[in-house]
């Protein structure tokens, strides 16, 4: 992973689900009809979990799935941000077992997968509570990670660097990263060389030329990837330095 690279806020699957589920519930019946068509193996896996034997799509059982997850459709709250198909397997749930009692089929049931109707509403009241703290601590920690970027951007620009350019001129092999990543180390380490690069907005060249094994020209060619992840290093940027972790491939390189 690219300290630098950009990267999308969600999956392209999660996106998918989420435009299904708004047209359905905007009363776009072919959205619907395709949004359930395309569920249709998860229903019947939750469906075959509840009765602890597979559950055949033309059975009543396997009706009833299908109706309970059209009935989650129309009761999602999209604002809660809760996990849809979790939301869903709830449902499905308790209809199945609703139908299972009603049929006097509770023989058919594990019976583990049959409880009472106050624990069934404190298991959806659960789910939803784990799902908005769930949510909630998300929410902070993108708070956190945006606030963090803010600064860095402005640390960034008192070096004539911008988070743009860094994109580009990423080393784009592996041995160039970690390369560049030990020479940041080796600045972040020394109090000499973090003061000289504070003071005087360069790299002190000559000295990790001979210390990291890299030509001054590439050192130059590098010197603003280098002084970006020194940066990092040198400042209270916790969520930046989990990516350099990950950049590096291990815990804090050699030199």
């Amino acid at each position: 992973m690219w300290i630098f690279s950009s990267a999308s806020d969600s999956s392209l699957k999660n996106n998918e689900l989420q435009v299904m589920l708004e047209a359905s519930q905007a009363g776009d019946d072919l959205a619907r009809e395709k949004f359930i068509k395309k569920y249709m193996p998860f229903v019947y896996k939750v469906a075959s979990k509840v009765s602890g034997q597979y559950i055949d799509p033309s059975t009543e059982e396997g009706s009833i799935s299908l109706i309970a997850f059209n009935e989650a459709i129309d009761n999602y709250d999209l604002t809660k941000g809760a996990n849809f198909l979790s939301f869903a397997e709830l449902v499905i749930k308790r209809r199945l077992i609703d139908y299972y009692r009603k049929e006097q089929k509770n023989n058919a049931v594990p019976i583990s997968s049959l409880i009472t109707k106050d624990e069934e509403i404190n298991e959806l009241e659960s789910f939803e509570i784990n799902e908005a703290a769930r949510r909630y601590q998300m929410e902070d920690e993108a708070r956190e990670r945006r606030q963090e970027i803010i600064q860095y951007q402005d640390k960034l620009k008192q070096f004539g660097i911008s988070m743009q350019e860094l994109v580009h001129i990423s080393p784009k092999h592996e041995d160039a990263r970690v390369r560049a990543m030990e020479a940041a180390w080796l600045i972040a380490g020394d109090q000499m060389l973090r003061h000289y690069l504070l003071a005087k907005k360069e790299l002190p060249l000559k000295f990790l030329e001979a210390r990291v094994g890299v030509s001054r020209k590439t050192l130059e060619r590098q010197r603003k990837y280098i002084i970006a992840l020194t940066i990092i290093l040198i400042n209270d940027f916790p969520y930046l330095k989990e990516y350099i972790k990950e950049l590096a491939g291990r815990g804090e390189p050699s030199v």
